[in-house]
């Protein structure tokens, strides 16, 4: 599995140093954009990505959790974002021509569903995505406790993609640590999103390869 730990646990301090050891150590960094409005809560803009987009010398991976995502994605893509999803939620109607925008713009498109979307609404996609986002907490907050039932989505996703044999990638993001990444691993996921349990730990490095090798 990849990991992709969550900028928006780190220490914004100390930022720098942070982006630093996930080039090291990680296989993505995953930025979190909340608006305020999908979501309650507000996290950081370009302003931030920006930065990171000069240190970073790993893919960045941007989801935005927004009402309007199609309003992003030429920037996103003008900062050097190589992966960016939003919520099939916000998006409705205008899914499939966002996802085209995104791919048009030369990243991979990612389409997310909070944990009360039946897995099922992501299916008729499948073909047109490059990832799929399983939120395995609730869109809009860090530190949620992970919601074992996303065990059973990844796997009907995992099984679905299978049986049309497309090689779309499963990541699954929120309360994920080293106690659940084996059993996301079975369950078919491709890459972990991992926030606090990286980030508040003393060796964010041994997390990282714990949760990319899990035991």
């Amino acid at each position: 599995m990849q990991v992709a730990p969550s900028l928006l646990a780190a220490d914004f301090l100390r930022l720098e140093k942070d982006v630093e050891m996930l080039n090291a150590a990680s296989d993505i960094i995953h930025l979190d954009i909340m608006d305020g409005t999908f979501v309650p809560n507000i996290s950081f803009g370009f302003s931030i990505i920006e930065a990171v987009a000069k240190k970073a010398s790993v893919p960045m991976d941007a989801h935005f959790m927004v009402v309007n995502p199609e309003a992003w994605v030429k920037r996103c893509s003008e900062l050097g974002v190589s992966m960016m999803s939003f919520h099939l939620e916000a998006a409705g109607r205008k899914t499939r021509k966002i996802l085209r925008d995104i791919r048009a713009h030369g990243m991979k498109a990612g389409l997310a569903i909070n944990p009360d979307v039946p897995v099922e609404k992501l299916y008729p996609f499948i073909g047109e995505v490059d990832y799929f986002l399983i939120m395995s907490v609730f869109a809009g907050f860090g530190g949620q406790k992970f919601i074992y039932q996303s065990l059973d989505r990844v796997a009907a996703l995992k099984a679905k993609l299978a049986a049309k044999s497309n090689t779309a990638l499963i990541e699954v993001d929120g309360g994920v640590n080293e106690e659940n990444a084996a059993a996301l691993q079975e369950a078919g996921a491709d890459i972990l999103v991992a926030g606090s349990s990286v980030f508040r730990s003393p060796s964010p490095a041994k997390v990282i390869a714990s949760l990319r090798n899990p035991r």
